[in-house]
């Protein structure tokens, strides 16, 4: 069930549905149909109108449905309403995308994510259907054991969701010692952000042959998956992939995986994996990058990677690649374009990087550790009255070697 409000057009609207009914696949529903309705704002009672949840609940009895789904975030007394008006199970978009996750949370972290996202979704409602019972009969007759046991379940959630976060924080601080040892051995890491099922674990596997499962479902993969690859001269990098995202990606969702998003926000690069075949690309980027924007690594340097370019006619090829003309352009599928990629991630690293020699005296030898935790030492000579050390820095590190006590530096060329 879509709605069709004002700033929205009907085609908006009906992707939007084909996106849900494809959500609904995921979960292992069978779709008989939907329903739009056009309205200037929500309905308080329905979030539609009461002439349209008569229009669906007849829809519902002829294809003998027992479940509507809405694409849009229903208040438990809405869900409630349309429940008993419809006489089916009713949920909404966020209560679906919650249940795919737990059908793919793998990881012990991904399964208590995905758990405290349910639970803060589940917590207001609660505590909406008791405000609706209390008010049955002024409070009459509504005291008591009904009421005492709404406490005990919302203390008992409130008790898990405080627990879940402590768990949850704890693996964030293994997280983040795993990543302060990646940095310390300077290995960039690059991470694969994109719409779900834009191919970013296809491309995975290509770059590092990393056997992640592919699947033409959406959010095949909630956890992140590291990977390996040595690149000719020595040259290593580190690639990530992780939770898709989705126009509408519950708020839940964002806050819930907020420490698997880290990683995301901690990469060196990131490679914004787009479908170039699909006929809304436009629409995907701009939510990818909202999202990105709301998890604080809008501002990483990004790589645009036109995947799926396999299926394009060659006049749109050469469309998009007039309009994005830093992109790069590549099938994952077939393994087209590859080689730039790699290409377009080492410009970035040495975009980013400079190679510098300074010349240290012997009394200020210890400036050579400092130099090790900075960047990456290349070559270390000790001359008659200095020590002479060429290292690889990031850029913004230079102002912190000219205030070093020094005698010259030179960048190299």
């Amino acid at each position: 069930m879509g709605i069709k409000l004002p700033y929205q057009t009907l085609d908006q609207v009906k992707e939007s549905l084909k996106e849900l009914a494809n959500l609904a696949l995921t979960s292992g529903a069978e779709v008989l149909g939907e329903l739009v309705q056009i309205r200037n704002r929500y309905d308080s009672r329905y979030l539609i109108g009461l002439g349209k949840v008569e229009e669906l609940a007849e829809t519902v009895n002829v294809l003998n449905a027992n479940m509507v789904i809405f694409d849009d975030e229903l208040t438990s007394s809405q869900q409630d309403k349309l429940n008993r008006k419809i006489g089916v199970k009713v949920i909404d978009r966020t209560a679906l995308i919650l249940d795919i996750f737990s059908q793919h949370a793998n990881s012990y972290e991904g399964k208590l994510q995905v758990e405290l996202a349910q639970l803060n979704y589940l917590l207001p409602r609660l505590k909406g259907r008791g405000i609706e019972m209390s008010r049955l009969g002024g409070g009459i007759g509504t005291r008591g054991p009904g009421e005492t046991k709404l406490e005990y379940d919302r203390r008992r959630m409130q008790k898990r969701i405080n627990s879940l976060k402590k768990e949850i924080n704890n693996l964030k601080v293994h997280r983040e010692v795993q990543r302060h040892g990646r940095k310390r051995k300077k290995i960039p890491l690059v991470s694969l952000v994109g719409y779900t099922n834009s191919g970013k674990s296809t491309l995975l596997n290509l770059l590092c042959n990393a056997n992640v499962e592919v699947n033409n479902k959406l959010f095949v993969t909630l956890d992140t998956i590291i990977r390996r690859r040595e690149l000719e001269g020595g040259r290593v990098i580190l690639f990530s992939d992780t939770v898709g995202f989705i126009r509408k990606l519950p708020h839940q969702i964002v806050a819930s995986f907020r420490s698997t998003l880290e990683e995301v926000k901690q990469a060196d690069i990131l490679l914004h994996i787009i479908d170039s075949n699909h006929p809304n690309m436009e629409e995907q980027i701009e939510t990818v990058n909202k999202v990105l924007e709301e998890i604080g690594a809008k501002n990483n340097n990004i790589l645009m990677v036109f995947n799926k370019i396999d299926l394009l006619e060659r006049l749109e090829l050469n469309r998009l690649k007039r309009k994005y003309p830093e992109g790069v352009f590549i099938s994952a599928l077939k393994g087209d374009g590859i080689n730039n990629l790699f290409n377009g991630i080492i410009e970035i690293i040495d975009r980013n990087t400079v190679e510098i020699i300074v010349s240290i005296p012997y009394k200020n030898s210890n400036i050579i550790s400092y130099l090790h935790e900075l960047g990456e030492v290349k070559e270390e000579k000790y001359l008659e009255d200095s020590i002479k050390v060429k290292v690889l820095i990031p850029k913004h590190s230079l102002q912190k070697i000219e205030s070093l006590s020094i005698d010259k530096i030179i960048v190299a060329n």
